[in-house]
Formats: C-alpha cells, sequence, structure tokens
C-alpha cells in the first residue's frame, strides 16, 4: 500500500504527459485523482498508524551500497503526508481556475505531480539515502514550478536561485547521511533514530551537525540563506501555496523532526538550532512588514515562522517539540488560505501591489472575509489555530532551561515576534480590505469563480475549527505525530482554548496591542508605502555569481584562448600526468613483468599496416578536412575488422554502425566549417603538439595492453559467464551485461544519450527550415538511388527487427537494432530531404526520446513487483503453433527502450544538422 501511495503522484505525471491533446478539465482530474486516492489510501492505514503501528515495505535496490526502496509510515510521515495530499488536492481545484488560457496545464499539473510525489518520498523514506534521492528531486521539480512562467525574467532568476541554494543543501545533507551511516553502520531510520548517544559521542557528531544543518537550513530557507525563498514568489500563486505551506520549505523541518532523536540533546544543537531560527524569527517577520507586494510580505512571514518551528526544535524540551510539530500544522492551513486569497486578488485585480490596492471588501467580500479569518489566525488571535501553538511557543520560550540570559534573549525575541506578527497581518488586512482605494488597476475587482473559493474555504473553517475544538479537531492527530517524532519520550498532554491567566497570555496580550500600536505608529511616523527594504543576502548572493562568472570568463580566456587547439592541448597534458602519476615509484614494476605477447596471424599485420597507415595520413591531410575525414573513415572501419578477427562480432557490429553514423555526422558539420583548417602557426607548435601526441597514444596503448594480457585477480569475466545462462537467461554475454548484469550503467548512458540529442536540438532547432521557406536553386534529382531506398527501408527494418530479437542470445541488441534502422533513414535524408522523409515517415523523434526512456524504465521497475532488484531478468518459455518453443526474457522490454532512444536520438541529432542553414545565409535572406 505504501508503495502504491508513493506512486500514484508519478503515475498521474506520467498519465498527464501521455494525455497529449486532452482537454484542461481532463488533465485536472487527472491531477486530482492522485492526492485523491492517496488521501483514501492514508484513511485505510490511519486505523493502525493511530494504534502506534509503524508501516514498512522494503524493496531491495543497491544493497551493498546500503540503498533500498524502504518505506515507512509513522505518526509523523502520516501527519505530513496527509499535508501533502490533502493541501495537494485542493491546491489542484484552485489551479485548474488561476491558470491563463495561454499556460500549458499539461505542463503546470506535471510538474506539480513530480513535486508532490518528491515530497512524498521525503516524509516516506526509511532509508536517509533514499530520503536524500527524493530531497534532490523536489528541488529539482520546484525548480520546474518557480520557473513555470519562462517569458519572465523575475521567474527565471527566482528558480536558478533556488535550485542553486537548495542544491548546495542538499549536497550537504548527503555528505551528512554518508557520515551517519559511517557511525551507525546503517541508513535506515530504525537503527539510525535509536544510535542517538552513538552519533553524539562521534568525533564525526560536529561535522554530521553542520552538514545536516545545513541541508535543513537551506531548504527551510533559515537565515542567513533565507533570501531565495522571495524571490521564488515569481512563481505561479498554486506554486507558492504549495510550496510554503506543505512542500519545499517544510521539507527541511520535517526532517529536523525527524532526526531529533538522534542529533539533539547537546548544547551545540540547541544553541546553534536555537540561535538560527531566533534570529530568522526575527528578521523575517521585520521583513514582512515593509514588503508592498501580497506574495512578498507573505513569503517573509513564512521565513518567520519556519524560524519560529526551528526555534522550537532547538530548545528541545518534549513540550517544545510538541509545540513545533502544532505549528506546522497550523501554519500550512493558514499559509496556503493566504496564498490562494492572495492569487485571487492578483487574479482579479490584476495586481498584488499593496500601495494599489485597498477597500477590496466592497468588491470582494467574501474573499475579504476569508483572508480576514487567515490573516487573524496567523497572528496568533483567540480562537484561531495560530493563537494555541504561539501560546504553547510563549511557554517554552519563557522555560527554555536553566541558561538564564539565553532565556531572557528568547523571550524577547517571542514577545518581538508577537508584535511584528501583528503588524504584518494587520498591514495585510488593512492596506488590501480597508482604507482608500483601489488605485488605477487594470480591471474591475469581482469576486472569483465559486469553485475557486472553495479552497481557501476549507483551511479557513480547519483554522476555526482547531481554534475553538482543540481537543476533538486536532489533538488525535499531534499526539500521533508526536509519538512518530519523539517515540517513547512523547509526553502527555492535552489542548484546551483557556488555560487560566498566565505569562504566555500576558505575552499574547501583549503581543497583539503592541503590535495594533507599532503598526499605526509607522504608517503616522513614516510613509510606509514609500519605504523599500532590501536584503543584503541577495545582493550578496547576486554579487558571488558574478565573480564565479567573471573568474569563468577569465579562465576560458586563458585555457582556450585560440580555440579548440589550446583546449586539447591543456586536457591532454592533464590526462598524461594525472595517468602517468600512479605509475611512477614502485607501481612502475606493474609494466615491467608483462607477459611477452602472442603470434600475430599475417591478417592482423594487414590490419595493423592499414589502421598505421590510415592514422598517419589522416595526421598528413588533416588540413583538408573532408579527405582527412574519409581517410579516418578507415580507421574504424578497420577496427571493427579487428573486433571481427578476435572473436567479438557484437562489438564489431556496433563499431561498423556507429561508425556510419558518426561519418555522416562530421560530413553535416563540415558544411558549416571552413573547408581549410588552420596550420599551427610556429614549427614549435607542430612539434611540441606531436610530441604530446605521441606521448598519449603510446601511454593509451601501453595500458590497453597491460589490460588485455594480465590476468587480474579475482577477474569477474570468468563469473559473468557463468552467470549469464542460468541466472539472466541469455547465451550472448555481450548482451546480458549490457541489459542485466550492469543494466543501471547502461540506462544512465541511454539517458546521457538522450540528454545530448535534445540539447543539439534546442540549440539548432532556430534554424531548422520551416515548410514555407524555399530552398533556392533547382532541386537535384536522384530517381535511381531514391527508389532504392524504398527498397531497402523494409529490408534494414527486417534485419534490425532481427538482431533486435536474436540479441540475448547471439550477437546483436538493442543498441545494434537501433542504429541499423537508422542508417537507412540517414540515406533517405541525404537522398529525399528532410521534408520528403519526414512527411512520409511522421516519427516525433523527441516523444520516441521520450517513450525508449519510460519503456527502458518499466523493464528495470518491473522486477522490483515481484521483491526483485531493479533490472532482474526474468525468463518465460512460450509454446507457439507453427513457431515452436519460443524463449523470452523480461530484459526484452529493457532493450526495447534502448532500441527506441538510440533510433529516436540519432535521428533527431542527424535531421536536426542536417537541416540547419547557416548564419550568414539567414543573414543574407532577412537582408
Amino acid at each position: 500500500m505504501l508503495l502504491l501511495l508513493l506512486a500514484l503522484p508519478f503515475v498521474a505525471a506520467l498519465a498527464i504527459a501521455m494525455a497529449r491533446g486532452a482537454s484542461r478539465r481532463t488533465v485536472a482530474c487527472l491531477a486530482a485523482a492522485a492526492p485523491l486516492l492517496g488521501l483514501a489510501a492514508l484513511g485505510w492505514l490511519t486505523p493502525a498508524v493511530m494504534d502506534d503501528v509503524s508501516l514498512r515495505a522494503t524493496l531491495p535496490w543497491l544493497a551493498e551500497a546500503g540503498l533500498a526502496l524502504s518505506l515507512h509510515l509513522d505518526g509523523l510521515a502520516w501527519m505530513f503526508a496527509g499535508l501533502v495530499l490533502g493541501i495537494g488536492a485542493l491546491i489542484v481545484l484552485y489551479a485548474h481556475y488561476y491558470l491563463a488560457e495561454e499556460d500549458s496545464a499539461p505542463r503546470f499539473f506535471g510538474c506539480l505531480m513530480l513535486f508532490m510525489g518528491a515530497m512524498l518520498g521525503v516524509v516516506l523514506a526509511h532509508n536517509l539515502l533514499l530520503l536524500v534521492v527524493f530531497w534532490e528531486l523536489t528541488s529539482i521539480s520546484s525548480f520546474l514550478l518557480i520557473g513555470f512562467w519562462t517569458r519572465r525574467q523575475d521567474a527565471r532568476q527566482g528558480a536558478r536561485m533556488a535550485l542553486t541554494i537548495t542544491g548546495m543543501g542538499g549536497l550537504a545533507l548527503l555528505g551528512g547521511v554518508l557520515l551517519i551511516g559511517r557511525v551507525t553502520g546503517s541508513y535506515e531510520l530504525d537503527v539510525v533514530l535509536v544510535s542517538g548517544d552513538a552519533i553524539r559521542a562521534s568525533t564525526l557528531y560536529p561535522a554530521i551537525l553542520a552538514l545536516v544543518l545545513a541541508g535543513v537550513f537551506t531548504k527551510s530557507a533559515q537565515f542567513p540563506v533565507h533570501f531565495w525563498l522571495p524571490q521564488a514568489m515569481a512563481a505561479p500563486t498554486p506554486v507558492s501555496a504549495y510550496l510554503h505551506s506543505a512542500t519545499m520549505v517544510k521539507a527541511g523541518v520535517f526532517l529536523l523532526a525527524r532526526l531529533h532523536p538522534a542529533l539533539a540533546g547537546t548544547d551545540l544543537f540547541f544553541y546553534v538550532v536555537s540561535s538560527i531560527g531566533a534570529i530568522t524569527l526575527l528578521v523575517g517577520a521585520w521583513y514582512a512588514i515593509f514588503q508592498h507586494d501580497l506574495k512578498g510580505l507573505l513569503a517573509y512571514s513564512t521565513i518567520s515562522h519556519l524560524g519560529l518551528i526551528t526555534l522550537l526544535f532547538g530548545l528541545s524540551t518534549p513540550m517544545a517539540v510538541v509545540a513545533g510539530v502544532f505549528h506546522i500544522l497550523n501554519h500550512a492551513t493558514f499559509k496556503a488560505s493566504l496564498f490562494m486569497a492572495a492569487g485571487i486578488i492578483d487574479h482579479e485585480c490584476g495586481t498584488r501591489d499593496l500601495r494599489r490596492l485597498g477597500n477590496l471588501r466592497r468588491y470582494m467580500p467574501y474573499t475579504a472575509a476569508l483572508a480576514i479569518v487567515a490573516s487573524l489566525a496567523m497572528a496568533g488571535i483567540p480562537l484561531l489555530n495560530g493563537f494555541l501553538s504561539k501560546e504553547m511557543f510563549f511557554a517554552e520560550a519563557l522555560d527554555a532551561g536553566e541558561r538564564n540570559l539565553f532565556r531572557i534573549a528568547i523571550s524577547i525575541a517571542a514577545l518581538l515576534y508577537g508584535v511584528f506578527g501583528v503588524a504584518y497581518s494587520l498591514r495585510f488586512v488593512h492596506d488590501a480590505f480597508f482604507g482608500r482605494g483601489p488605485r488605477a488597476l487594470p480591471v474591475e475587482p469581482h469576486e472569483p469563480p465559486a469553485w475557486m473559493q472553495v479552497p481557501v474555504a476549507v483551511l479557513v473553517a480547519l483554522c476555526l475549527a482547531v481554534g475553538m475544538l482543540p481537543g476533538l479537531a486536532i489533538e488525535p492527530v499531534l499526539k500521533t505525530a508526536v509519538a512518530g517524532t519523539l517515540g517513547p519520550a512523547a509526553p502527555e498532554f492535552s489542548l484546551a482554548v483557556w488555560h487560566g491567566w498566565n505569562l504566555p497570555l500576558a505575552m499574547s496580550i501583549g503581543g497583539v496591542l503592541g503590535g495594533v500600536l507599532f503598526y499605526f505608529l509607522l504608517r503616522r511616523l513614516f510613509a510606509l508605502h514609500d519605504a523599500m527594504l532590501r536584503t543584503w543576502g541577495r545582493q550578496l548572493y547576486q554579487f558571488n555569481v558574478d565573480k564565479l562568472f567573471n573568474a569563468a570568463w577569465r579562465f576560458t580566456g586563458r585555457v582556450a584562448a585560440g580555440g579548440i587547439r589550446r583546449s586539447l592541448f591543456w586536457m591532454i597534458v592533464v590526462v598524461l600526468v594525472v595517468g602517468a602519476a600512479p605509475f611512477i615509484g614502485k607501481e612502475a614494476a606493474l609494466l615491467g613483468d608483462l607477459p611477452a605477447p602472442q603470434p600475430m596471424p599475417w591478417l592482423g599485420w594487414i590490419l595493423w599496416a592499414v589502421l598505421v597507415a590510415s592514422t598517419l595520413a589522416t595526421v598528413a591531410w588533416h588540413g583538408k578536412r573532408l579527405t582527412a575525414l574519409i581517410v579516418i573513415g578507415a580507421v574504424g572501419l578497420m577496427v571493427s575488422v579487428a573486433f571481427a578477427m578476435l572473436s567479438a562480432p557484437d562489438l564489431a557490429l556496433t563499431q561498423l554502425l556507429v561508425e556510419m553514423v558518426t561519418i555522416a555526422l562530421m560530413m553535416m558539420a563540415l558544411n558549416y566549417l571552413p573547408k581549410q583548417s588552420k596550420q599551427a602557426r610556429t614549427p614549435f607548435r607542430r612539434w611540441r603538439d606531436a610530441l604530446i601526441s605521441a606521448v598519449a597514444g603510446i601511454g593509451v596503448a601501453g595500458l590497453a595492453y597491460a589490460m588485455l594480457v594480465r590476468e587480474p585477480d579475482g577477474s569477474v569475466a570468468a563469473e559473468m559467464l557463468a552467470r549469464s545462462l542460468p541466472e539472466a537467461y541469455g547465451a550472448n554475454v555481450v548482451n546480458v551485461i549490457l541489459v542485466d548484469f550492469r543494466g543501471f550503467d547502461t540506462f544512465g548512458e541511454i539517458t546521457v544519450f538522450a540528454v545530448a540529442a535534445l540539447v543539439v536540438h534546442a540549440m539548432l532547432r532556430w534554424a531548422r527550415l520551416r515548410p514555407d521557406e524555399i530552398v533556392p536553386g533547382p532541386p537535384v534529382q536522384l530517381p535511381i538511388p531514391a527508389d532504392l531506398t524504398q527498397l531497402l527501408f523494409p529490408l534494414a527494418l527486417t534485419v534490425s527487427i532481427y538482431l533486435f530479437l536474436r540479441g540475448h542470445n547471439a550477437p546483436g541488441g538493442g543498441f545494434i537494432a537501433g542504429l541499423a534502422i537508422a542508417v537507412p533513414v540517414l540515406i533517405k535524408y541525404a537522398l529525399q530531404g528532410a521534408r520528403a522523409v519526414e512527411s512520409t515517415f511522421g516519427f516525433d523523434y523527441v516523444r520516441g526520446i521520450s517513450i525508449g526512456l519510460l519503456l527502458a524504465a518499466a523493464g528495470g521497475l518491473g522486477s522490483l513487483l515481484f521483491g526483485l532488484p531493479f533490472l532482474t531478468s526474468g525468463h518465460v518459455d512460450l509454446d507457439l503453433p507453427l513457431v515452436g518453443k519460443l524463449p523470452l526474457a523480461s530484459a526484452l522490454v529493457f532493450d526495447t527502450g534502448v532500441y527506441v532512444v538510440v533510433f529516436a536520438g540519432a535521428l533527431l541529432i542527424l535531421s536536426t544538422m542536417g537541416t540547419v542553414r547557416r548564419r550568414t545565409l539567414a543573414a543574407e535572406d532577412a537582408a
């Protein structure tokens, strides 16, 4: 059930991506299905979680590295999963009415589902390495969502900043997790959480704490790396509402709660986490007061509330943890509703600028009522949920252990937070819904569609229910979440609206009165609408980015000035130094006791002679690019023949087909290069380059020879030969290695190849000939070769399928078959032109790459359904009429993906290169 729960958003994202041409309503329904079904599954599991049963689901993956697809659902994960799915469902409904007609609904909802799935992975992960994987996926998916409006520069900048900051934090977190695994001997949470004493006693504890907190603070926008969050407000409002309430920034405080039993309990943890939380609490609240953008104000208020939660976890007392978990819930409800209300204002008024808004209660009374209640909850007004957790925060701040000075400082910070929180909440309400206005709006303000207000109303109702009836509305949920966080150390508590007259209540009253007084004093003494506070963090970030780019430009200018020749020179020199270093000293003896070479047959000498002659001819004629290209093709051909002579037919076929495609690609590239290449300016450079090339060639040849003739201890070759047929059900060990033993490597390689093809297509797409353009000059008529291609293609397709189907037991396979069918299509391109081929062939190469990658992934993930590691092969023998016995391995599905990716990727590159016009010709046409 846990695997299904995690898979739902990703399945929805895939369905949305495949639903090409579907209506916006259909896409929204597909997106809504994932969180709604997830909530149903979570409801099914709730009784067990309430009974303090931790549910587990584990699929082995890379056991040797300690990585498994290990999931669990305890109280804390259950609470966060409910937030992610519940608020996610409301966000989908809201976004359906928010997005404009020109916005791509499939792209938005697909990325949103990816974001939802990544956050679910973070909260459900039982393996810390798996948690880091999903942690980074939240950064990538949020990058796509923040930069959704690609036409806007602020969206692109905000997305890059968020990815940079949270990505660096993710790398730090990975380092901390690896150190935790080194101390505890496991990455499984059940082992880590009971090893708190060992972690705290380890000499690595300061490093572990620093690295983990770096990940937490960057993700949850804590001081001094808080500045990325306001810049992310360039995202569509549904993204902002989701990011601030239940995902992304909450991932940091979730991890702080999750690892609290293992990391908390030291003075270092207490002072660092509490201090950073207190500073963030005040900095965020202060800057929120002076924001003129509704979303900017809410963003800084989120920073402040995240600081409050961090401070509570830093105090480390059991009741402080209870208050922290409680405020996570409360903040999620009122902040999501406030962001959606801000989006409604922007959507129906055309602006979020508080200086232009005002008096909107007369135009949007229902929206105003909902937003005012949510704002009061954010300010911590009684009978609303924010008041309860704020009271608990004041109580814990007043009882911050025996550290008198620190307790006084925390208490003062708490009181200031109460004042500032009321002030910025009051500004939100007063400047948007009261006072004078609105001023020069592009549209007449009006209420949104009723269904667009439903998510806001639901969340506001929760704020009221929790604030008035906490014992019934939220206490069981909170106790379950706290039990999952602290385990046996969870305290007994009860929630109530009234606890009598006490000091926390006095602080609440003082905060409310002080906030109201402070806000109206600011308005009276200062021109609040003219004030603008700029954070130094963003300026420092931009300064560092500019300096980094300048340094990169200077380095590139020194290394690559003069073209590719100098870059190759330095690259080969570095490779030579690094490659020769291990053989200096004692290790040099490794090359001294190599066995004598075997006698070479006369055919081998002929191949060697042709290879040497072709190589020397390439060097001699390198200035004539076309001639050199033809000659170097002979080198590739001889290498193919050498593989065949050495009984490696798979390698021979691969090398031959790769050589054909590569030569064709290089010939297309020659069209955009001068016919003659530049010669070295001086004889010294020519002799220097010749010497370095000779040393590099001899070194590589020597290493290759040493690897071929030396029999290493414990060679895996015999092991693979022995296991190929009985375990992978394939007699062709080369193909078995590619699709089974090293299938994950192959999956990575086809992914890199797909990315390379898409990059080439994206870079050169602007120069493709459009159908309405006419190439000058009479068309070249080649009727006989063109007719031959019509006959060649069906034959090549048959050969390709034959090579593909036999690949598991004989020379062939997906890679070879993909190239085999790409070659005749390439010939059709060359003889008939791109338009003629694409009009008749009708194959979408970009979509083909996507389908191929999905097939390969499905072939690997299928084994997980049977409790086996990723890409484990299965086997079945089919008895078919007329055909007889037909053995099939499940690796065929993975190899099909390889086949499609290779074919589509190769043709995408070649077709794009073959239809690019020179820039000079394009400029002449424009003139």
